[in-house]
């Protein structure tokens, strides 16, 4: 097989391997290597595949004989308890971080407060910005050390689970370790007030529960072992993942189902009625439970279910004095337009700056020791905290305080966010009957802020909004990325609001349009930024009306996110997308691009295989296993014209052939009449299975001949040495001989078969060999041995491995011939890792992995296509 890993690693077959000078630049981005500065791309890691393709040999037959109904639906039983047991896991991380987020925030907002309402009079507000600065930057400084203990807990997660359900293995994305990390790492990064949301980390703090909590084993917990022999597979984990992140969702926002459409928009490749059903099933329980325990803590009532997530939007309603007043007319949808093409400028350009943040982090950051990551996160902290303190002491207006503006804290009070209704209003600096708006914004709880932009009746000044949606704006593009656990949903929704009531109230002022609602145009201005940022439609559209309890808001929803997305991905991608990008992640989108119909899977295949045969010496074996890093080999048999006369010196050679009589030779009077009928000739194997049963005898070969083959018996064909490239002194034959192809056997596999000593001598017949039940070769998931770690003392390298009991004998394969599209489809939808490529006669030719298929490997191929002709 090609490449290493799973063929995603930098590596080119020798057709495309030339100097660098005549290497294309999608060549050189493939390579990791660079021709210019603005093209540059950053180190690429080699990540793995995930084994979703049910491997249907024969230990997986012996357990399909042995199920009963009763047994399937026993099975299907444990997987229901397992949904539910996740939602409600990932309901109470959830609840976890909102009650210290909450308790650490009251606890600074009420010191830093009450000094500042103290030194007013006496003059020390420098005291009171120093006590601000050690709360945040003690906080801060533990999220940055958390992250150091995992450093994927840094970030939201988000394009990290959004990879694992692709199909790529991100390394330690679902350990426990992880999840402990980011849920208390975010609980002091939000704390820290820093411009990050903890709705974020929790899409990602649910998929590690899906992806753990079933397999009822941790490394971090080695002590600890059940004996539960379920979900033994990649499977049936990356489906508890796409549940636990569907579960993350609907905890954070109270969005069951847009939680769902999340999980099937931005994730998995695969999906089927099954596979929806329990997503939803999970969603639901991660709301129900987080409701339960919030209303209940918050309020005292206990199944009231009052609080359904983490953030929510609140009832949108027109005061009942303003009879004019409506939610949105039909005339504003113009306005919402517009709004969405702002929006997705707007996201654009903050896309923009982070993604050049990153790559100067990845440069000139990561690369240093890990203190230095922790000092820059100090430094966002500490810049922060001083603008925020000096931006609400000193570039506040101070607004009228009306009636009106206190039936709004009535609706926040109804949130859970304050008992007193006129809490959340700063009044610093300000007289009485007045409130400081810009104090208002900023010292604050997040959800807070999002909800006076909201529901607040009372006036925000222009100016006051300007100011704060540039600050905002930029410094929450400068702390996405540092290593804090940090989600990106609620800093985009606040900045979005604000830009939204900032237009509300220049429509009022300017063009005199009294009867519309600002709560309206800043939930739109939310959306519009948001859509710029993170691209997502139809999931984000079900979870903003899921949020807001109103479906009237669908339309204008809809609208303002499509226009935001189209906008948006006029300049760049989104959010999640590029920092997938700038790791080097294969992610497959949902389709290729029109113009890739142009190739075949004969153009991007990779034609050098490494490959096993069905009955292989140990020696051979481990040789392959410690010279190659692929994770999957082709079991073939050679088609040499000869090959009859090894029968007669060598039992290992014998099985070979009678393995591969007996698979083709029930086929091979009907592969001869295809290959007729295709005006081309037959493999020399099928020819010669014919010949022997239709033909005469044949004259005997000449003995210096037959000599010649016996004793090249002992010698390793130049494929056993996978370590050795092909050399100039390689035949053509050697280089491409005919290879019959019986199917593939994994990595995995073939070490459990080292280690449990599944083999036999050449004394022997292969049924001697042991035989492994289907539970025995899972009972290493997911942390296989090493063959690296195998103590070869143990092993006679003499001995012979039967891989055919093992083997997967019916993967997916397609033609030569068959378009990329059509090829690009199957891998992705059917989740696959590696898709042989087998032409009419089943001689195996290529084989093709998630590598081959990403869109700069199709553009390097495309570009050679239109060199040829």
């Amino acid at each position: 097989m090609a490449g290493c890993g799973d063929g995603l690693c930098c590596c080119c077959c020798p057709r495309c391997c030339g100097e660098r000078e005549s290497r294309t630049p999608e060549e050189l981005t493939i390579l990791g290597e660079t021709h210019e500065e603005e093209d540059e791309i950053l180190p690429r890691k080699d990540y793995e595949s995930l084994d979703y393709d049910r491997c249907i040999n024969d230990p997986y037959l012996e357990v399909l004989e042995t199920m009963d109904n009763k047994k399937a639906q026993r099975y299907e039983a444990v997987k229901w308890v397992m949904v539910f047991a996740i939602g409600v896991c990932t309901g109470l991380v959830g609840l976890f971080v909102d009650f210290f987020v909450r308790l650490f925030t009251q606890l600074k907002f009420h010191v830093v407060q009450s000094s500042v309402e103290e030194c007013t009079e006496k003059g020390c507000l420098a005291l009171s910005l120093l006590e601000l600065l050690g709360f945040n930057m003690t906080f801060v400084f533990l999220a940055s050390l958390l992250v150091l203990i995992q450093p994927v807990a840094a970030g939201s997660g988000i394009p990290e689970i959004k990879c694992y359900l692709n199909g790529v293995k991100v390394p330690g994305v679902v350990r426990l370790r992880t999840v402990v990390c980011k849920a208390m790492g975010v609980l002091f990064s939000v704390a820290g007030g820093l411009f990050v949301g903890k709705e974020g980390p929790m899409i990602h703090s649910g998929a590690v529960v899906g992806a753990g909590l079933p397999q009822f084993q941790s490394i971090s917990l080695r002590k600890i072992q059940f004996n539960f022999p379920y979900f033994r597979s990649d499977r049936d984990k990356r489906d508890f993942v796409s549940a636990g992140a569907a579960a993350g969702v609907a905890a954070a926002f109270g969005a069951p189902i847009g939680g769902t459409l999340f999980s099937l928009e931005e994730g998995s490749s695969f999906w089927n009625q099954g596979l929806t059903w329990k997503v939803l099933f999970c969603s639901m329980a991660a709301t129900f439970t987080l409701n339960f325990f919030r209303s209940g803590i918050q309020f005292g009532s206990w199944g009231s279910f009052q609080l359904p997530g983490l953030l929510n939007f609140g009832e949108f309603k027109c005061p009942e004095s303003d009879k004019k007043c409506h939610l949105w007319t039909a005339v504003d949808l113009g306005f919402f337009i517009l709004m969405g093409i702002v929006g997705g400028l707007l996201g654009a350009t903050f896309n923009c700056l982070n993604k050049r943040l990153a790559k100067y982090r990845m440069r000139n950051v990561h690369p240093k020791p890990k203190l230095v990551r922790v000092l820059e996160s100090l430094l966002v902290s500490l810049t922060t905290t001083v603008v925020v303190f000096v931006a609400s002491m000193l570039l506040g207006e101070c607004r009228q305080m009306s009636s009106s503006s206190h039936s709004g804290n009535d609706t926040l009070g109804l949130q859970g966010m304050s008992d007193d209704v006129n809490s959340s209003i700063k009044t610093f600096f300000c007289p009485n009957e007045t409130y400081n708006d810009m104090a208002t914004l900023f010292f604050n709880p997040q959800e807070s802020a999002i909800l006076q932009l909201f529901h607040q009746d009372g006036t925000f000044s222009p100016v006051t909004l300007s100011l704060f949606f540039l600050l905002y704006f930029l410094l929450s593009c400068w702390t996405y990325g540092i290593s804090v656990p940090s989600g990106l949903f609620v800093p985009s929704l606040l900045c979005g609001a604000a830009f939204g009531r900032l237009v509300a109230n220049l429509l009022k002022s300017y063009i005199g349009l009294d009867h519309i609602y600002s709560g309206t145009f800043a939930l739109i201005g939310a959306a519009a930024f948001l859509g710029g940022v993170v691209r997502m439609t139809i999931s984000l559209t079900v979870i903003l009306i899921e949020s807001t309890n109103e479906i009237t808001y669908g339309l204008p929803i809809m609208i303002t996110l499509m226009v935001a997305k189209w906008t948006g991905d006029f300049f760049n991608k989104g959010i999640y997308d590029i920092h997938v990008n700038l790791r080097g992640v294969p992610l497959l989108e949902w389709e290729t691009e029109v113009e890739m119909d142009k190739l075949r899977a004969s153009d991007i295949m990779e034609p050098n295989l490494t490959y096993v045969y069905p009955h292989t010496r140990i020696q051979s074996l481990v040789s392959i296993l410690r010279t190659t890093v692929h994770h999957a080999f082709p079991v073939v048999t050679e088609n040499r014209g000869n090959e009859r006369e090894f029968m007669k010196g060598n039992q290992l050679i014998s099985n070979n052939i009678k393995f591969k009589k007996s698979s083709i030779l029930t086929r091979a009077g009907e592969q001869r009449k295809r290959s007729q009928s295709m005006k081309s000739y037959p493999s020399s194997e099928l020819r010669n299975m014919c010949d022997e049963h239709i033909a005469t005898e044949e004259p005997p070969e000449k003995e210096d001949l037959l000599q010649q083959m016996l004793e090249r018996r002992y010698t390793p064909y130049p494929n056993l040495y996978p370590d050795q490239s092909p050399s100039e002194e390689w035949t053509m034959e050697e280089r491409f001989r005919p290879l019959t192809f019986h199917g593939l056997i994994l990595r995995s596999q073939l070490v459990t078969l080292l280690v449990r000593g599944v083999c036999y001598s050449e004394s022997q017949s292969s049924a001697s060999q042991p035989r492994l039940s289907h539970a025995e070769m899972l009972e290493d998931y997911p942390r296989y041995p090493d063959i690296h770690d195998l103590d070869l003392t143990l092993l006679n390298p003499r001995m012979i491995v039967d891989v055919t009991p093992y083997m997967n004998p019916s993967p997916f394969a397609v033609s030569p011939n068959t378009h990329v599209s059509q090829v690009f489809n199957l891998f992705r939808t059917m989740g696959l890792r590696h898709l042989p490529v087998v032409n009419a006669v089943g001689e195996i030719v290529g084989i093709i992995t998630r590598h081959n298929l990403t869109q700069e490997f199709l553009q390097a191929r495309l570009r050679q296509h239109y060199q040829t002709i």
